[in-house]
């Protein structure tokens, strides 16, 4: 029996479009069903300024295919050298809506991360002044943290403290993987929330290790134990409005994946959308899906959700490419391992 869900137009809370051909490639995969994003600074060389914010906004709105729309929104790439009043500026003339933390070393592209918190006080305390959120790539890089413990231990080590020394700070942790990572925004009344990603809705790391070394299920935060997993899934289908959407979206081509030492991240806007209805179908929570794709995450960042809407229909098993061509190379689509029954109509 066909079903069919309709919901407002979903936002992605966390995408990476690259920039030039690649760019050009995945654009129109989260354009066709999203209807703003999130965009991650971590170009080389980064997103630091509000200028080159507005440059890149530019690119990407450049190539945008004709019929689609699509609003960036742009970040900027938190560094020991960034600036409070640049900061102020871009925020005050609607340009970024956030500033991304990465930790130096954390994840592709984030050399330029933060090493010493002390030096971006003043910024953080500006952003708290303002109220424009901090997303943070919540993971300790030091080598002696074992890679499944580099969440929890970032919670303890630097994330409470970080809010524990600036109230008010509006913070997102993004692409949370653990059940300490739900357990940590659960506890906060105010001021805290979470993006989760599809993929870690689907994949444990048994995906990634067990039957041979399998690249395109490789990530970071690297997916974690079942039990991880299962909490994720419950927080996002549960309809606790501090968890929303952010796909982490992140395009590598096929060498670059399947190298000896292969890039980090799931290439999942083409099906994101199926993969999430599936999920919720399961755990009986269709009626919560639009709330996690399309309402908590515009109240956090205090926007307007999207008027229009969206048809999610359910039928026979929905088809899509194995992977798109990037210009640069192939681009694998994150393969759920499963039939997906939903498609967006």
């Amino acid at each position: 029996m066909t079903q069919s869900l309709t919901l407002r137009r979903p936002d992605d809370w966390h995408l990476h479009l690259r920039d030039g051909a690649m760019l050009r490639a995945v654009l129109p995969e989260t354009a066709r069903h999203f209807a703003r994003a999130i965009i991650m600074p971590n170009l080389v060389p980064p997103v630091v300024t509000g200028e080159q914010a507005a440059g890149y906004r530019d690119r990407i709105l450049a190539a945008l295919p004709e019929g689609m729309t699509f609003e960036p929104l742009m970040t900027l790439y938190l560094t020991e050298e960034t600036d409070p009043d640049d900061v102020s500026a871009a925020a005050e003339s609607g340009l970024v809506k956030a500033v991304k933390l990465y930790p130096a070393g954390a994840t592709t592209n984030s050399a330029s991360g933060v090493r010493d918190f002390d030096k971006v006080r003043g910024v953080l305390d500006r952003m708290a002044e303002i109220g424009l959120p901090l997303c943070v790539h919540g993971e300790v890089t030091d080598a002696e943290i074992d890679i499944f413990d580099r969440e929890a231990v970032f919670i303890d080590r630097v994330l409470d403290p970080i809010r524990q020394a600036t109230p008010g700070l509006r913070v997102v942790m993004e692409h949370i993987t653990t059940e300490n990572g739900v357990d940590y925004v659960k506890s906060a009344e105010k001021d805290l929330g979470a993006t989760i990603t599809a993929h870690h809705l689907v994949i444990n790391r048994n995906h990634i290790l067990v039957g041979g070394i399998r690249p395109h299920y490789y990530c970071l935060p690297v997916a974690k134990r079942e039990s991880h997993r299962l909490a994720l899934v419950a927080a996002a289908t549960g309809g606790d409005a501090r968890f929303f959407l952010g796909t982490d979206s992140a395009p590598h081509t096929d060498a670059n994946k399947e190298s000896a030492c292969g890039c980090a991240g799931c290439f999942t806007a083409t099906n994101c959308m199926s993969v999430l209805a599936e999920v919720f179908d399961r755990e009986g929570a269709l009626d919560r899906l639009e709330g996690f794709a399309s309402l908590h995450g515009p109240a956090f960042y205090k926007l307007p959700a999207n008027d229009a809407t969206i048809t999610l229909t359910k039928g026979e098993p929905v088809t899509y490419p194995d992977r798109i061509d990037s210009g640069e190379g192939p681009v694998t689509v994150f393969d759920p391992g499963f039939p997906l029954h939903w498609r967006v109509d």
